[in-house]
């Protein structure tokens, strides 16, 4: 039997790394007031990843979190050197939610839902109405 694909992911500055393992299975746009607030984005494009399937690779000491008291699952993970959003473990500690921005490979799964739609902010454009730089704008 072959053992599964790996994917590694990591902060901006490096500190921290991790590794995920195939399959990966839900992948959505979150546009929860909460997930926008972290991620200071429209959404948060995350992949809800089983416990087994999640390996912290170094730096787990660097890793800040934040638990919202108010909500059943939601929290959140961050690099303590660089702020960077990072895996977190839901408050069930069933699911990692990997924001899928920090993977350094890419991957074949594209989102398959959006959720939370009804608390897109007003000033969201879909990304097909607005003019495209292959890097910024001259």
């Amino acid at each position: 039997m072959s053992e599964a694909k790996t994917y590694k992911g990591s902060c901006l500055c490096g500190q921290v790394r991790y590794q995920v393992s195939e399959p990966l299975k839900i992948f959505q746009y979150c546009h929860c007031s909460r997930c926008r607030k972290i991620t200071g984005s429209a959404f948060a494009p995350n992949i809800f990843v089983p416990l087994e399937q999640f390996k912290w690779l170094s730096g787990e000491a660097f890793l800040g979190r934040y638990t919202e008291p108010k909500a059943k699952y939601f929290a959140t993970s961050f690099c303590t050197n660089c702020g960077s959003t990072m895996p977190w473990l839901t408050q069930t500690e069933q699911l990692f939610v990997l924001p899928v921005g920090t993977l350094d490979d890419e991957i074949e799964l594209k989102p398959t839902q959006n959720i939370f739609c009804s608390e897109t902010p007003n000033w969201h454009t879909s990304f097909e109405k607005l003019p495209k730089f292959e890097q910024g704008p001259k």
